[in-house]
């Protein structure tokens, strides 16, 4: 679990292809590597990694197929920069909103305007995430915790503060750029409780006393 918070943007340096999986080396530069053991999760981008070893400047981690087809990782290069947050403990302040590093697909970069001393960002996102987008809710981009200023279709706008652009990798967004989207996972879970509960509300149970009667749960005379 983290919180979209980036502490850190490091630099892929090795990247080991065997068939489709694929074995990566990040350097880091301010996170707190002493903190971290082998096998703590790590986002790279919005990516919950493992790290498989550590090395004297950063660490080493595994991605699978599925990861590879789900996420802009197939468009990783050395040299690359990316976001990096270590997970939450108990006792870290939640500053952004709960992510967990499950990305939910793969969104573009549709605009990047001026807005006085921050930039306006439109992101066109795959048309069945639309529904989790809501103005002011929350929404976590390549692992950064923002939130939503408009909503358009299937589109939907973030505006970006100099601090965020400093600290993270959107500096170097371009038009036409992918990204890892994760949606907010409260609304995941409401979608889910409200079709549940549609659900039973039109299947009513066949749970009657002459069927407990009949399995001798007790006597319907």
């Amino acid at each position: 679990m983290f919180t979209g918070l980036i502490q850190d943007v490091g630099k892929i340096v090795a990247l080991d292809r065997s068939g489709e999986d694929v074995r990566l080396r990040v350097k880091t530069f301010h996170l707190p590597l002493a903190e971290i053991n082998l096998g703590d999760s790590i986002a790279v981008n919005g990516v919950c990694l493992t790290a498989s070893q550590k090395t004297s400047d950063g660490f080493w981690a595994d991605v699978s197929i599925e990861t590879m087809q789900c996420t802009t990782f197939s468009q990783l290069r050395v040299a690359d920069k990316v976001n990096l947050e270590k997970s939450l403990t108990l006792s870290t302040a939640i500053g952004g909103h709960l992510v967990s590093g499950h990305v939910d697909g793969v969104a573009r970069v549709l605009a990047i305007k001026e807005d006085g001393c921050s930039k306006r960002i439109t992101i066109h996102s795959p048309n069945e995430l639309m529904k989790y987008m809501a103005k002011k809710g929350s929404v976590c981009i390549d692992g950064i915790s923002l939130t939503i200023n408009n909503v358009d279709h299937q589109n939907f706008q973030v505006n970006i503060v100099p601090h965020t652009l400093h600290a993270t990798t959107m500096a170097n967004y371009v038009v036409g750029r992918e990204v890892n989207l994760e949606v907010d996972m409260i609304a995941r879970y409401v979608e889910r409780l409200l079709l549940f509960t549609a659900s039973s509300v039109s299947s009513p149970s066949n749970i009657t006393p002459e069927f407990l009667a009949e399995h001798g749960f007790f006597n319907s005379k």
